[in-house]
């Protein structure tokens, strides 16, 4: 497919500027989607408003944008799975597929990784893009773009309650009502865990994580969370906690609240990098410690739960932002933070 596109490119900090650029070329592995729907991520906010995270540093132009959904008009001429039409959903990590830990199934590690949106590799920010054929996941009739642009957080959600080795009857507690806190309580609900409590400092988001299936909310700006987690199972404590705002005193909670045995599961990024922890309460309990790095082989899974309705993934959206206004989109979601549980930019017209 020849001609022009339109490509938002991030300038500085704080600046997008709309361009035009070829249509890319597809090759033998590829399809070219035309990109219908993009979530606004944490990272793609940071990126925006500081240039950097930890160690990678946008050096502009540079595109924002992974979280993609779209529909195939070119198909490469190796791949037989898709066709011109179908509807997908873009895992936005390609990996080596030769390291240690692809061999094992652990790809989401792979040290060579090409992410969109993370620097220097361009995201989605624009109209059509070339992606390899295996990380675009074909979209049942009953799932649109929008929620296959959703997939990629819900897939972290899953990757953190999988990790947490979530099950039916089980108790939890989620650190956190962003985006991610939602997601990873969706996907707990999905995966059959009866009792699941949102914890965050914005009544807002704790309105949202009710609307969405939440067993109940705790205010930790107004309550103790610790003190109320207990209040409602007992000095017992819960089977599993989320943690997902990057609070430090969101993980040491974590550990307090958490059962003998239990298990915690780490998924926000501290601003420091660095979080102290009880670990006196932690030894004494036995509990286990994971952590989450993106996800792996959760894309179907993710597709499935919401094509059965076991997932309402529209639910999370709060606004939607026409491309030509991207400027604006990024503004407003820095400016309204607390607002925001998801901002979705919708590529293309009708």
């Amino acid at each position: 497919m020849q001609g022009k596109m339109k490509q938002a490119v991030m300038e500085g900090i704080g600046k997008l500027k709309m361009i035009e650029v070829d249509i890319p070329k597809v090759a033998a592995d590829e399809v070219l989607v035309k990109v219908e729907y993009v979530g606004i991520c944490g990272s793609d906010l940071h990126y925006f408003e500081h240039g950097a995270i930890g160690d990678y540093i946008v050096k502009p132009p540079f595109v924002l944008g992974h979280e993609s959904g779209g529909t195939v008009v070119e198909v490469g001429a190796d791949v037989k799975h898709l066709k011109v039409g179908d509807r997908v959903a873009m895992e936005p990590g390609k990996t080596c597929g030769h390291c240690e830990f692809c061999r094992e199934g652990k790809y989401n590690l792979c040290p060579d990784v090409i992410f969109f949106a993370t620097p220097p590799v361009d995201g989605t920010f624009q109209e059509y893009v070339a992606h390899e054929a295996g990380l675009c996941f074909k979209l049942p009739d009953n799932v649109d773009t929008m929620e296959g642009a959703l997939i990629e957080p819900l897939a972290v959600g899953f990757h953190a309650a999988m990790q947490g080795d979530a099950r039916i009857g089980q108790s939890a507690v989620v650190f956190g009502a962003g985006c991610i806190g939602i997601v990873s309580l969706l996907a707990l609900k999905a995966m059959g865990v009866a009792e699941v409590y949102v914890v965050d400092v914005l009544q807002k988001r704790l309105d949202k994580a009710m609307e969405l299936g939440a067993t109940g909310v705790v205010n930790s700006r107004e309550t103790n969370a610790v003190d109320k987690i207990h209040d409602i199972f007992g000095a017992r404590g819960v089977d599993l906690v989320i943690e997902t705002s990057g609070a430090e005193i969101a993980a040491q909670q974590s550990v307090d609240m958490v059962k003998k045995g239990g298990t915690v599961v780490m998924v926000g990024y501290s601003n420091s990098g660095m979080v102290t922890m009880p670990m006196s309460n932690a030894l004494n309990k036995e509990i286990t410690i994971k952590t989450i790095f993106r996800y792996r082989h959760i894309y179907p899974m993710a597709i499935k739960a919401v094509s059965e309705g076991k997932v309402n993934l529209k639910g999370i959206v709060s606004t939607v932002f026409d491309f030509d206004d991207v400027q604006k989109a990024m503004d407003y979601s820095i400016q309204n933070k607390a607002d925001i549980t998801k901002g979705v930019i919708k590529i293309a017209k009708d």
